[in-house]
């Protein structure tokens, strides 16, 4: 708790998902306190608590990281125009923005449905070659009706007929769908289409002929989770849907909600129960689209990190805490979705793809049999950024993994003026290398600011792959040395001292919609060299387990690697040196790869297979990783060479920046 100068309360008030916080005075509503953050809540009435659209849920419990206790006692009491709008929600912590005021700290989650400016959530597939030979497949079938020659039980009856048809032997049927294969049959005048699951399993039975088969493939993500729905007769993709993953109200990182599921007795179930309503909004969202219904979903792959693996499936995430990181299991799994609670076809099948280990969960195999380097010659890096970065380095001869923890800078959070990105972040930076005047483009508008007037720039803050450029764009432009220190005795209007020491403003307040200078700051630098440490430690550090120098290709994959300019992020070293053209985005892979599964059952053996042959590096039990993680917070990095990139900086005109030779 904070004091005013006229000795006031302040406490602190945290919003998430997009962990936008600060010290708000006693008394304010949480309305206000989220507009004084630059949080975005929805409200279309003016304050006369009529709409109930900017409802948010409070969160109950101890939150280490803020250093507070969160409660819904922080709050004033509810209000009748509350119980009127909340009804039953009340009880799940929910409260109206404009009614509810701070007299304590208190972490907040504001739902998809009340953010005013909803998160850009990378959420394409790449076209990608895919045989079809999908586990869900309908067949239509006539049945001779019964009779009193003939009494054969319905199901029997059912079993006969594919048998004699299709030469389906040794068929069973699913529990939901026994329940509703006397009614179809009659209803369709014994005409059903029968859908089956790996051709052993009845898992619907409908009346006449219906041929729409659709399954789901979802990437959960530890910030996002994306979902692509795709015609299981035709392959064809035909809709997606991405949301933030509602766990980000317990927790940035896989360790912070791990950890709240442990101390808290409803942890765990409160981490399981948000995932899983997630999955359904994707559901829903995704079915909508297209004319569907929830239930017309009868398959379903999932992949994710191995702590959202465990959480999705409400196993308890202990062991994954502590040395030597063990999961409950490894090899790949199918659940019913009744009984993960979701909401999609009681009797469709959820497939979970292997974990490799540690924290190098599914969604990293799924990369693999999409980028698929286990078939390829060249020594290929695959790089996959997000909240908890995962390695893969290697070729047909050898893989080898690795997990590190790079923490939610590279994705704008721990960031002074960070965001999320979402309409108005700055995700594009460039500094005039004389004036060192920049210019940037704002999520929403693809229009750089020197072509826009000041009022129209609008930006609000500052995402992942806007940080990145800018740091690495201070380096090229000599405001930043290669340690990440502010170069003395240079002088400009935009170079300052801010609270937090030496900072660069990005754009002025006039240029924001915040009515604020946005600046990048050296504690900003600090935290991105940090997480960039992490991940080019973790290459080297593999690299010298494999017995090379160099790598041929680097592929970076995820939303993030999607969206940065690869030239800058070498340079800031996020990854070795590589030959620039080798350097490949390929946007969500580990999505692609859940398609590619859902898409193709021997593509799920072959994953199996692929995710038990490649040798996981645990890196905090190397004992180089230490030395290497410090050599790396330089820029580009304290000794290797970058020859490469040596010579793109020549070609800018930035020969001075050109220091860096390194040490053979």
């Amino acid at each position: 708790m904070a004091e005013l100068a006229t000795g006031k309360s302040r406490h602190l008030v945290v919003f998430q998902p997009s962990g936008q916080r600060g010290y708000i005075a006693e008394g304010t509503c949480l309305l206000d306190a989220a507009r004084e953050l630059g949080v975005g809540l929805e409200t279309i009435c003016g304050r006369m608590r009529t709409c109930g659209k900017c409802k948010v849920r409070v969160e109950d419990g101890q939150f280490d990281r803020y250093g507070i206790t969160s409660s819904s006692s922080h709050l004033s009491t509810v209000s009748a125009k509350e119980r009127e709008h909340l009804g039953g929600q009340l009880s799940a912590g929910y409260r109206l923005a404009c009614a509810a005021r701070v007299f304590g700290g208190v972490v907040v989650f504001v739902p998809e449905e009340s953010r005013a400016v909803k998160q850009v959530v990378c959420k394409t597939a790449t076209e990608r070659v895919i045989n079809l030979q999908p586990a869900v497949r309908k067949l239509y079938v006539e049945l001779q009706p019964p009779g009193l020659q003939d009494a054969t039980a319905d199901w029997e009856r059912l079993a006969r007929a594919m048998r004699e048809v299709f030469e389906l032997d040794h068929l069973s049927i699913d529990h939901r769908a026994l329940l509703d294969l006397s009614p179809a049959l009659r209803r369709g005048h014994w005409r059903a289409t029968v859908t089956l699951w790996r051709n052993r399993e009845v898992i619907r039975v409908e009346p006449g002929l219906v041929d729409r088969a659709a399954g789901l493939a979802v990437d959960v993500g530890t910030t996002t989770v994306a979902g692509y729905l795709c015609d299981l007769k035709t392959g064809a993709l035909l809709s997606t849907e991405a949301i933030m993953n509602p766990q980000v109200a317990y927790g940035e990182d896989v360790i912070s909600r791990i950890t709240y599921a442990l101390r808290h007795d409803d942890g765990l179930a409160k981490l399981n129960r948000a995932i899983v309503e997630g999955l359904d909004a994707i559901i829903k969202g995704a079915t909508e689209q297209v004319g569907l219904a929830w239930d017309d979903v009868l398959e379903i792959v999932v992949v994710g990190n191995t702590a959202m693996h465990h959480l999705l499936m409400n196993l308890n995430p202990e062991h994954l805490g502590k040395v030597p990181f063990v999961p409950t299991v490894h090899h790949p799994l199918d659940i019913k979705a009744r009984d993960l609670g979701l909401r999609a076809h009681p009797s469709a099948n959820v497939h979970f793809m292997p974990l490799e280990a540690g924290f190098v969960g599914a969604d990293n195999v799924a990369v693999l049999i999409a980028e698929q380097p286990y078939n390829q010659d060249a020594i290929t890096l695959i790089v996959d950024i997000g909240t908890n970065g995962e390695l893969v380095l290697g070729n047909r001869e050898k893989l080898i993994s690795s997990s590190c923890a790079t923490g939610p800078a590279l994705e704008g959070a721990h960031i002074g003026f960070g965001m999320r990105a979402a309409p108005g972040a700055i995700e594009r930076v460039r500094i005039d290398l004389e004036s060192l005047e920049p210019r940037l483009r704002v999520i929403g508008n693809d229009i750089w600011s020197d072509e826009l007037d000041p009022a129209e720039i609008r930006a609000r803050g500052i995402c992942g792959s806007g940080i990145v450029e800018a740091v690495a764009e201070m380096f090229r432009t000599g405001i930043i040395d290669r340690t990440g220190r502010f170069v003395k005795g240079r002088t400009h209007p935009r170079l300052r001292t801010g609270d937090d020491g030496p900072e660069y403003v990005v754009a002025w307040a006039s240029e924001t919609s915040i009515g604020k200078d946005i600046a990048v700051s050296i504690k900003d630098v600090r935290a991105i060299q940090l997480a960039k440490a992490a991940m080019y430690a973790g290459a080297k550090t593999m690299m010298r387990r494999l017995g090379v120098k160099r790598v041929d290709r680097v592929v970076l994959a995820g939303a993030f690697g999607n969206n940065i300019d690869k030239e800058r992020a070498m340079l800031l070293g996020l990854f070795p040196d590589c030959e620039l053209e080798n350097v490949r985005a390929v946007g969500n892979a580990a999505g692609d790869g859940a398609r590619i599964a859902l898409l193709d059952v021997d593509k799920r053996e072959e994953a199996d297979r692929v995710a038990r042959q490649v040798e996981y590096v645990e890196l905090t039990a190397e004992p180089d990783f230490e030395r290497e993680f410090i050599e790396a917070t330089h820029l580009p990095h304290m000794r290797d060479p970058f020859p490469n990139l040596t010579a793109w900086l020549a070609r800018e005109g930035c020969a001075a920046v050109c220091q860096f030779k390194g040490d053979s």
